[in-house]
């Protein structure tokens, strides 16, 4: 379980440093767009991706 655990972090976590990697410039667009949303966008945004993964993990498990 906590080898599970450990390499889904390391995955977040790799996935999380492609974009600043590869589009420095793109990504501190993306941070300042972020950063002018509403609230509500914001969470709305966050429930979708969260939605998304636990999607793709019961298709995957």
């Amino acid at each position: 379980m906590w080898q599970d655990l450990f390499t889904a972090l390391a995955l977040m976590l790799v996935l999380e440093g492609i974009l600043p990697f590869v589009s420095p410039r793109g990504f501190r667009d993306m941070l300042r767009m972020v950063g002018e949303m509403d609230d509500k966008a914001l969470r709305y945004s966050g429930l979708s991706t969260m939605l998304a993964g636990l999607v793709l993990l019961y298709f995957v498990r």
